[in-house]
C-alpha cells in the first residue's frame, strides 16, 4: 500500500535532507504579514448535447475574497485564514441549470436555480518552526483531496490539516475532514461528507526530479492511493523534455460499489511526455484504466458521488471527458503555442485530441474521442493588468454502447471565463 511507503520514504529523507531555516522565527506579526486578495470571476458554460438530453447552460458573476493573516511572534505563532464568496446568477434558470458538470447554482425541489448565493468561512492556524496546523473551513489542494475551483465559486472542506516543511524539499501533509460545502450552495455541510482522512508527502530530489505519495480514506465510500513523479530534462535555454507520471489505485466499499452497480477495484495511470522548444510545445500522453470499475472521484456523497474534491484527478487525459471508464485506454496528442515571441505577450493557445477505446459496456467495447481547444489572454500592463480571459471548447463523440451505458454522451461544450484579481493589501 502506498501509505506505508510514504512513512518509509519520509524516515529515509529525514536522515539525509538539510533542515530549513525556521519560518516562525522570521515572523513579523499577525497584522504585518497579512494579505487580502479579491478575485472577480465572470463564468459561462454551455453544453449542447446531441442525443435528446436537454442542453444546459449557466452564467454567473462571482466575487471571491481571501484573507490570510500573518502569525503572531514567539515559539508558537497564531493566525487566521478566512474567505467570503458571493455568486449572482445571470442566466441558467429553470430548464437550463442543473447539469452535474456545471453546478453554478443548486436547484430547489421545484427545479429552480437560486438567484444568488453567499457564504463565508475561516480557519485558525498555528505554526511551530515550519509546521502549520489549521482547523476550520479551508480549500485543500492535494492529489487525493483537491477542491474544485473550476466553476463559478469553489467548494470547501471543514476539518484540520497539518502541513510540515521542516526539511528542505520535503512536504508532509495529514488531514481529517468531516464536512464538505458544495460550490453551488450555502450550507456548510451541503455535500453530505461523513469523514475523509488524508496523509502523504512530496519530495523534490533536485531541480529535475520530484515525486509524491498520498493516501486517503473516505468513510463508507472508498480508499485511494496516489503516486506521482515528474522529471524535467533541459537541453538548452529554449528546449526541454518533461515526463509526468500520475497514478491512482482505488478500492470502493462494497455498499458504495453496489449502489453504483460496479465492482470495487480500479487502477488508473497516465504518462505524458512534453517537448518544449521556443514558443511551442508538443505533448504525447497515454492513460490506462484497469479493474472492475472506472476511476471514481469528486461529486457529493449525498448525490451518489465520492466527495473527495472535483479536481482530484491528476491525470493527463482529463478535459470534458476524463477518459476514466472501466478498462479504458486513451492516447492524447497536444500542441501549445505562446504568442509572446511573436509580439503578443500574454496570449497562448492549446489544441488537443484524445481518443479512448476498450471501454467495457454491456454491449461490447466502446470508444470515445474529444477535440479540445483553449485560447487564453492575460493583460500584461495598464489598469487592467492581470485580467485573464479564457475561452475553451470541447467536441466529444462516443459510440452508441457508451452512450447507452450512461458513461458519456455526445456534445459540444463552450466555456468563457473572465477573471480579474485585485491585491488589496
Amino acid at each position: 500500500m502506498f501509505d506505508y511507503r510514504i512513512g518509509v520514504l519520509a524516515l529515509g529523507l529525514c536522515a539525509v535532507t538539510p533542515v530549513m531555516a525556521s519560518e516562525q522565527a522570521e515572523s513579523k506579526g499577525f497584522v504585518e504579514d497579512s494579505h487580502l486578495n479579491l478575485l472577480l470571476r465572470n463564468a459561462y458554460i454551455n453544453r449542447d448535447y446531441k442525443h435528446g438530453a436537454e442542453d444546459r447552460a449557466e452564467w454567473g458573476q462571482g466575487v471571491i475574497a481571501n484573507f490570510a493573516s500573518g502569525f503572531t511572534q514567539g515559539t508558537v505563532g497564531v493566525g487566521l485564514d478566512a474567505f467570503g464568496l458571493y455568486g449572482l446568477r445571470l442566466d441558467g434558470g429553470r430548464g437550463r441549470s442543473g447539469a452535474g458538470g456545471i453546478d453554478f447554482f443548486k436547484q430547489d425541489s421545484s427545479g429552480n436555480a437560486a438567484d444568488d448565493l453567499a457564504r463565508a468561512g475561516g480557519a485558525i492556524k498555528f505554526r511551530v518552526s515550519n509546521t502549520v496546523l489549521k482547523y476550520g473551513e479551508m480549500m485543500p489542494a492535494l492529489p487525493v483531496l483537491n477542491y474544485d475551483d473550476s466553476r463559478l465559486l469553489p467548494e470547501s472542506y471543514t476539518g484540520y490539516l497539518l502541513t510540515s516543511r521542516e526539511l528542505d524539499g520535503l512536504e508532509l501533509n495529514a488531514g481529517h475532514f468531516t464536512a464538505q460545502t458544495r460550490k453551488s450552495a450555502e450550507g456548510r455541510d451541503s455535500g453530505g461528507l461523513k469523514q475523509l482522512d488524508v496523509f502523504g508527502g512530496s519530495y523534490r530530489f533536485n531541480d529535475q526530479f520530484s515525486a509524491s505519495l498520498y493516501a486517503s480514506d473516505v468513510k463508507d465510500e472508498l480508499r485511494k492511493q496516489y503516486l506521482g513523479m515528474t522529471f524535467v530534462q533541459p537541453f538548452d535555454r529554449d528546449r526541454s523534455l518533461t515526463l509526468d507520471f500520475n497514478g491512482y489505485r482505488s478500492r470502493l466499499d462494497s455498499a458504495f460499489a453496489d449502489r453504483l452497480g460496479t465492482g470495487q477495484d480500479n487502477t488508473i495511470w497516465s504518462l505524458a511526455a512534453t517537448y518544449a522548444f521556443g514558443a511551442h510545445s508538443l505533448t504525447l500522453a497515454h492513460q490506462r484504466s484497469t479493474g472492475d470499475t472506472g476511476y471514481n472521484y469528486g461529486g457529493y456523497a449525498n448525490n451518489g458521488g465520492v466527495g473527495d474534491g472535483g479536481n482530484t484527478i491528476f491525470l493527463a487525459n482529463s478535459y470534458w471527458s476524463d477518459f476514466n471508464a472501466e478498462d479504458e485506454r486513451s492516447w492524447q496528442l497536444a500542441y501549445g503555442l505562446d504568442f509572446g515571441p511573436y509580439g503578443i505577450p500574454g496570449l497562448s493557445y492549446k489544441i488537443a485530441y484524445v481518443r479512448g477505446d476498450n471501454i467495457r459496456t454491456n454491449d461490447g467495447e466502446g470508444v470515445e474521442r474529444e477535440w479540445f481547444n483553449q485560447l487564453q489572454y492575460v493583460v500584461q500592463e495598464g489598469a487592467a493588468k492581470d485580467l485573464k480571459v479564457r475561452l475553451r471548447n470541447s467536441i466529444l463523440r462516443t459510440s452508441t454502447n457508451v452512450r447507452e451505458s450512461g458513461y458519456n454522451d455526445d456534445g459540444n461544450e463552450v466555456r468563457l471565463f473572465v477573471e480579474y484579481p485585485i491585491n488589496i493589501f
